[in-house]
């Protein structure tokens, strides 16, 4: 399958050379772009499991005139469906359900569809489960939420929700955060794109206050349970667009003791929030985790010609054997804008 798959790009690779090959490419990305870095950049941080670390795939389903059916990946190159049976970087307990999962789907497909989406989730307690034929397919009760320890902290999510997908490097990333220095017990926390609020519930024990802002309706319920499960009293939950509401929020009041952390979908961040960013506001410290470096880059020469400076850049390699790299960006204002 590797080869034909569009999935993995590195699994005829060591790893030590795959981590090179990968931080390279971003101190290559941020050199051609001309963003000044000055010392900024830290090595990349390696993912402890090379393989069987992801929680979550997304398979195609195909059922052509005959009425076979295929269920696989999306190929390197063309449009059909390289079928698996298995996947050496999912997690045991997905990649063990594929056949499983290709038999129900089959089971379950309207004889008027032709294809389909598959979702396929798990957790720390191997429970799995899978949706995207039907209208709420991926919908789920609460009672049945996934979950993962974090730093000893449960957090719980669903199938129609984003959450990071290898379990592995979480605590690496959240130590980095930590390490950071931008927490302190006076401190009020901005966690944007906040999502089932990961963030916001494992650093809420580090600050005064949380203020979470989510628009998927999907990830505001998860976030609400998993802030009424852990009873955190200083975190508030926004629902809505970053651009409808971060204005609104008490920014103003002590940016020096405030920090935001934005961890925007594969797009970045639009340019009215980081208008916003670098508008008038005393917010003084920001940090950016990124999925995508292209849309990172381009989002860091907004930020710095508003005023921002990156002061840390670490690399992650969340995604072993494919070509992704996900970076976490620590930015300081290079002066007050008031």
């Amino acid at each position: 399958m590797f080869g034909e798959c569009g999935g993995c790009q590195f699994q005829d690779i060591p790893y030590a050379d795959e981590l090179r090959l990968k931080e390279e490419m971003l101190r290559r990305l941020f050199r051609d772009s001309g963003l000044e870095t000055n010392g900024a950049f830290q090595p990349i941080v390696p993912s402890p499991q090379e393989y069987a670390y992801r929680c979550r795939l997304d398979m195609k389903f195909l059922k052509i005139k005959s009425g076979e059916m295929f269920m696989g990946f999306s190929p390197a190159k063309g449009f059909r469906v390289v079928e698996v049976e298995a996947c050496p970087i999912a997690m045991k307990a997905v990649s063990d359900f594929l056949p499983q999962l290709r038999r129900q789907a089959a089971e379950k497909m309207p004889k008027k569809y032709r294809n389909a989406n598959l979702t396929v989730k798990t957790g720390d307690d191997g429970r799995v489960f899978w949706g995207g034929i039907g209208r709420r397919s991926l919908r789920m009760q609460p009672q049945d939420y996934l979950w993962t320890d974090i730093d000893g902290i449960r957090i719980f999510y669903s199938l129609d929700t984003f959450f990071q997908a290898n379990f592995s490097i979480l605590p690496a990333l959240t130590a980095a955060i930590r390490g950071l220095g931008v927490f302190a017990p006076d401190r009020i926390f901005f966690d944007l794109y906040g999502g089932v609020g990961l963030f916001g519930i494992v650093f809420a024990r580090d600050v005064k206050q949380v203020f979470l802002i989510e628009e998927n309706i999907h990830a505001i319920r998860c976030a609400r349970y998993n802030r009424s499960y852990h009873r955190i009293g200083n975190m508030e939950i926004l629902e809505g667009r970053m651009e409808d509401v971060f204005s609104d929020l008490p920014v103003q009041a002590d940016g020096a003791r405030s920090v935001a952390l934005v961890d925007p979908p594969r797009a970045g961040l639009s340019e009215s929030v980081c208008g916003m960013l670098n508008g008038p506001t005393s917010l003084q410290t920001l940090v950016y985790l990124s999925c995508h470096p292209q849309t990172l880059v381009r989002d860091l020469g907004i930020l710095t010609e508003g005023g921002w400076r990156a002061e840390r850049i670490i690399p992650f390699d969340f995604f072993p054997k494919t070509r992704h790299v996900e970076t976490l960006v620590l930015l300081q204002r290079k002066k007050p804008v008031l």
